[in-house]
């Protein structure tokens, strides 16, 4: 239809180049290079747990945002290099193919967590933790966790050594508990608290991402912005450091993944795993950053330059939450007018507070994301993720893990005059599916665009 115009690139999941501090960046290079007593070490290996100032300052920044009743130290924060590397690596020291019965995700799901899993061992023993407004199945949860413990049994042995700085759990869990990656959502206090009791009950580690909290606004376009943002809840990881006395174990049963590439760039490639001291000891020890050290020293020198006059908080509070917040009021305003009346849905709107990257779209009637999305891009010229993407890889154990009739739609990547369009073209695309459906039956459409033509990279952040 209108194949002369540029794509439309509502699926990638990536920040827009302009909102990067690339003079921030810019600087913290010259100093960090400037500096023999800086760049000499930057330019090691570095220590097993991370760079030391970096780690501090870290430590500083989140006790300033979450504002725990008491300091976080350095010595429960690992540095890493990013959310993906990182999640691979706790898999490593923390988990065993053998005796970790599940992996456990809260769907929808970040898709591209799944191969990570599955490499880890857990292929198609991905199990589905569904959640909607109302909040996580926590009792579908325990069933299946004493069903699993029933399956299993006792007594199984572990395929990895016993390592005195690592422990194995029965069951992963990983979940993104705020603005989660599709839909949204925040987790609330409450299933948090939940959840946390659960993992000390069936010995559960759970994996939080937490790299969409920091970006945050109100979901009223006119409530004004808060110049200086708090978080909106505790961490997973506080609650397992305060509730009920505190960890039941040394390495306790939360790990916060934390990432600089929503907030600095992707290709910082810097990130921060926060949990226990024996936690973030027993992380520094895996073989990759034993054999070559902090895997990202030389970055977290550069990051580093960031925090001590407040450079990082201040683009985070001054270009990011204002920019992503025009962002996703410029699409809510369309998608009200262009996909609301043709039947489309927010299933999950309502709160106060929104933020992260993305909306979480339902269809209208009987309408097949898969279908709809080669429809959108060749004839319309506008790309979506559809919702199949974000189903639990394989696990056919729970009804509410099909997402076939949802559409996630990315504000962040595209230029922000364009989101408009974007959604204007994929009412096209719907009303045009729409009435071939109504008018007879139709030939199936073929997704020919695979996932890295949609997305052209992508990270667990």
């Amino acid at each position: 239809m209108e194949h002369e115009q540029e794509v439309i690139d509502l699926f990638c999941g990536w920040p827009n180049p302009s909102l990067l501090p690339t003079s921030a960046l810019s600087e913290a290079f010259n100093t960090v290079m400037a500096d023999s007593s800086i760049r000499t070490p930057a330019l090691m290996y570095g220590p097993d747990e991370g760079y030391g100032p970096v780690r501090e300052h870290i430590a500083q920044w989140l006790t300033s945002y979450y504002k725990p009743k008491d300091p976080i130290p350095s010595s429960r924060i690992c540095i890493t290099g990013g959310a993906s590397q990182n999640l691979a690596c706790i898999l490593q020291v923390f988990s065993d193919p053998i005796y970790t019965r599940n992996v456990w995700m809260v769907a929808p799901t970040y898709h591209l967590a799944c191969r990570i899993f599955d490499d880890a061992g857990f292929a198609g023993r991905l199990r589905a933790v569904p959640q909607d407004k109302t909040g996580l199945d926590l009792d579908y949860l325990r069933r299946e966790l004493v069903a699993a413990e029933e399956r299993v049994g006792a007594g199984i042995q572990p395929l990895k050594p016993d390592r005195p700085w690592g422990r194995l759990y029965k069951h992963v869990l990983y979940a993104t508990p705020t603005f989660s990656n599709p839909s949204t959502l925040t987790m609330s206090l409450a299933d948090r608290e939940h959840l946390v009791r659960l993992a000390r009950e069936f010995d559960i580690l759970i994996i939080t991402d937490d790299v969409y909290d920091f970006l945050q606004w109100p979901s009223d376009l006119k409530t004004p912005l808060d110049p200086v943002a708090e978080a909106l809840l505790p961490r997973l990881v506080d609650v397992d450091r305060y509730l009920d006395g505190g960890p039941s174990n040394e390495c306790g049963n939360v790990v916060s993944n934390g990432s600089f590439s929503k907030l600095i760039g992707p290709g910082i490639r810097t990130g921060w795993a926060e949990g226990t001291d024996d936690f973030a000891y027993g992380l520094s020890q895996t073989g990759c950053q034993r054999s070559g050290g902090s895997p990202s020293q030389f970055s977290s020198a550069m990051v580093d330059q960031l925090f001590p006059q407040g450079i990082l908080q201040t683009h985070i509070d001054q270009v990011l939450r204002p920019a992503y917040a025009s962002r996703y009021h410029r699409m809510m305003s369309a998608i009200n007018e262009h996909l609301l009346p043709l039947g489309a849905t927010l299933p999950f709107s309502g709160p106060s507070v929104v933020g992260g990257y993305f909306i979480w779209v339902a269809l209208p009637g009987s309408l097949r994301a898969n279908d709809l999305a080669p429809v959108a891009l060749q004839e319309h010229r506008v790309k979506i993720a559809a919702g199949e993407l974000f189903q639990v890889q394989r696990d056919l154990g729970v009804t509410k893990n099909e997402f076939g009739s949802y559409v996630r739609l990315c504000f962040a990547w595209e230029q922000e005059e364009n989101l408009a369009e974007g959604v204007r073209r994929l009412g096209y695309a719907i009303r045009q599916m729409t009435v071939k459906s109504e008018s007879g039956p139709r030939s199936p459409i073929t997704l020919t665009h695979g996932l890295r033509e949609l997305e052209p990279r992508a990270t667990v952040e």
